[in-house]
């Protein structure tokens, strides 16, 4: 008798330590849980910031160029452009010394997706110095095929497919890529403008009109 009551004592404690563990492993897979939402919070402001870092960068380096191929640039004398470029080549290589990198992860169609469209892009920039105001067209459908209102031009159906394949980071990238170049052209066309009326301007003074 006396057996038995031992017996059934240790078979309670027992029953009791398992279930009072069970709570425990419980509580501590939440906590767990909750940390590990907590850090995936923070990841995701890291890759935006990184993002944003990674803008930033392509931005400053834009407005370097612009600076450095710009009408005003030409028209000063030698020796403040040469003060000027050195101090906008200086700024320049500051900036390329940062490098910020975000990768995307892609499953495999997104992988192809987003090299045809990379393709796609790299063919028409590559014949603008051919035709420019074709290669703009061409770029501007690619560009309306990346937007979520209504453009004002024809979409590119095709390349529109291809960008919807894309990863969502990437497809926000194919569309900054296509507003950089579209903005480069119109910046170089403004430039040629100008250069061509100071051409006339020079030549009507030449010749005393």
């Amino acid at each position: 008798m006396a057996q038995a009551k031992i017996n059934s004592r240790i078979n309670t404690d027992a029953s009791k330590g398992k279930f009072s563990r069970s709570v425990s492993m419980a509580d501590r897979s939440m906590r767990l849980l909750e940390s590990l939402d907590e850090i995936e919070i923070r990841v995701e402001t890291l890759r935006e910031a990184a993002t944003a870092m990674e803008q930033e960068r392509e931005c400053l380096l834009e407005m370097i160029q612009s600076i450095q191929n710009s009408q005003e640039m030409r028209s000063i004398c030698d020796g403040e452009r040469e003060e000027l470029s050195l101090t906008a080549n200086r700024l320049m290589g500051r900036t390329l010394t940062v490098s910020v990198s975000v990768d995307t992860i892609r499953n495999p169609q997104q992988e192809d997706a987003l090299r045809t469209a990379m393709a796609v892009i790299d063919e028409i920039a590559a014949k603008v110095l051919d035709d420019m105001k074709n290669a703009r067209k061409k770029l501007q459908a690619l560009h309306a095929a990346c937007l979520t209102e209504a453009p004002l031009v024809p979409i590119d159906q095709k390349f529109q497919s291809i960008v919807i394949s894309c990863a969502l980071e990437d497809q926000k990238k194919i569309k900054r890529r296509l507003e950089t170049l579209i903005r480069n052209m119109d910046n170089s066309e403004k430039t040629i403008r100008i250069m061509d009326s100071q051409k006339v301007d020079k030549s009507e003074s030449a010749n005393g009109k």
